[in-house]
């Protein structure tokens, strides 16, 4: 079975999988309501404002490792033969947590101020914006897989 890292970042499909992780990502902002809903809408902004494509940049980078990430849990519902979106659903809180290592890692070794705060501030409430993005990126995994 083809990795997800080797399917997702391939010369003919990265760019796409990038634009529609961007997709992904400006809907989950959108859909966040109330006032830790406005703290992100906030955040992303400001992240944004850093300069004109780092959020793209961000994606097309951290790709390689998000896929590897996930993996294992892509293969899990291969092999068992189950459809990825369900799959990927009922086991939101570990890709999660996957995801999230990734980011952790990176927010730590970041040089820019702007980026790390915005990160921290944000962290607390990640696990569970992440987890309501799983049926949104298993769509998109699908789509491209």
């Amino acid at each position: 079975m083809a990795r997800l890292p080797d399917v997702l970042t391939s010369d003919d499909k990265r760019s796409r999988v990038v634009q529609d992780c961007l997709t992904l990502i400006d809907a989950e902002v959108a859909d966040k309501g109330g006032i830790s809903g406005m703290a992100i809408k906030a955040g992303y902004k400001a992240v944004k404002g850093i300069k004109p494509g780092f959020v793209e940049k961000v994606v097309h980078d951290l790709l390689p490792e998000f896929a590897g990430a996930m993996d294992p849990i892509y293969q899990e519902a291969l092999e068992r033969g189950k459809p990825v979106r369900a799959y990927f659903v009922d086991n939101q809180a570990r890709l999660a947590d996957a995801l999230l290592a990734v980011t952790d890692g990176r927010a730590q070794r970041t040089n820019s101020g702007v980026v790390k705060a915005t990160y921290e501030r944000l962290r607390g409430s990640a696990k569970k914006n992440v987890e309501q993005a799983i049926p949104r990126l298993a769509a998109v995994i699908e789509k491209h897989t």
